[in-house]
């Protein structure tokens, strides 16, 4: 079987150029190379195919400079599609090579093992391809809902193509969407939450999410993790979304925070061990009072202090872009213990990340 693999990447390797031109269309000849931005064929030059084999190298074979991927034509194909199972990516090989039908009697294995759609496995992947948010959509969608610094650690990145599908009878479809690594208490990636968001604008029904029925999803394993932003040491403010946390890390760049991302998950998030005193950021609802007194029992229970930070409006994201970062911080510094207003400086004090 892997003799058919091979045979079919030679057979690709050697039309490189037309199978580029083909899948990657939005990427040009330069040299002796194909560029592009990805392989889901992203506008750039971060992505190389080789197009002639050479001392360096064989042809077909490829290197994102960007994310440090790299594989061979049969890997284009597959990413440029969306296609899960190999079988899929072998017939469409096939079909742009046109060979026979009788050479489809032995189909190759996967090049790689199949990963179960919404796995840990799965998060870590897409997290580990998406990159940094900096210039991106990303930063602009939290600049307009007020996030002016976003002291994210590290824990969000962004994606130009995320797949979204609306439900298993709709066909797949890809937007930008910022990814927020979900880790456990030892710092693993245990699955990740995304954010669709809109390309084409901001506007105030939407707050910039794509014009999808749901925006926001998360896989991996939640149950006790969280998005972190900063090393806990003995102090911790929790939230649910995060926006929500990102706001409050305006003012505290320095105050450790996590967001459960729903408030079910805030209400069983793991503890840390040596935790001393629980900031809560609950949002002014229901649920939100349900967790308040859900996280306190708990945090008492274990010997840690648990403060509760109201917002004015619905979160403190909603605070922040309706009322400005000098509202949000004056009403913040009076909910904190005295001995934490000193220790974490505030934004107009502290240096940035």
């Amino acid at each position: 079987m892997s003799g058919d693999v091979s045979e079919l990447a030679r057979r690709l390797a050697r039309e490189a150029e037309a199978v580029c031109r083909h899948y990657l269309p939005n990427g040009k000849r330069a040299g002796r190379y194909w560029v592009v931005g990805d392989v889901h064929n992203t506008p750039g030059r971060s992505l190389f195919v080789r197009l002639q084999e050479s001392s360096k190298g064989r042809a077909g074979k490829w290197t994102d400079a960007a994310t440090g991927g790299h594989g061979d034509l049969l890997d284009i194909i597959r990413e440029s599609l969306a296609l899960r199972d190999f079988r899929e990516v072998a017939e469409e090989a096939r079909r742009f090579l046109k060979l026979p039908r009788s050479e489809e009697q032995s189909l190759p294995r996967p090049v790689r093992p199949v990963v179960p759609a919404g796995s840990q496995e799965a998060a870590r992947r897409l997290f580990a391809i998406s990159g940094p948010i900096e210039g991106t959509l990303v930063e602009t969608y939290l600049q307009r809902r007020g996030i002016s610094q976003i002291h994210h650690g590290g824990s969000l990145r962004f994606h130009p193509r995320c797949y979204y599908r609306p439900d298993e009878h709709l066909p797949t479809e890809t937007w930008p969407a910022m990814i927020g690594s979900v880790t456990d208490l030892e710092g693993r990636i245990t699955g990740v939450h995304r954010t669709w968001l809109d390309p084409h604008g901001f506007d105030r029904v939407r707050l910039g999410k794509a014009p999808i029925d749901t925006p926001r999803r998360a896989m991996g394993d939640l149950l006790g993790n969280a998005v972190r932003f900063g090393v806990v040491d003995d102090v911790l403010a929790a939230g649910e979304g995060i926006e929500t946390m990102l706001s409050l890390r305006h003012v505290l760049p320095t105050l450790p925070m996590t967001a459960a991302l729903s408030a079910n998950h805030l209400s069983a998030m793991l503890l840390p061990s040596g935790l001393r005193r629980l900031y809560i950021a609950r949002d002014a609802d229901a649920a939100g009072d349900a967790v308040q007194a859900i996280l306190t029992q708990r945090a008492e229970a274990a010997g840690i202090e648990a403060i509760a930070l109201s917002p004015r409006l619905g979160d403190f994201n909603e605070d922040l872009h309706i009322f400005g970062l000098e509202a949000l911080r004056a009403a913040l510094l009076l909910q904190l213990a005295p001995e934490d207003v000193v220790r974490f400086p505030h934004s107009s004090m502290a240096t940035a990340e």
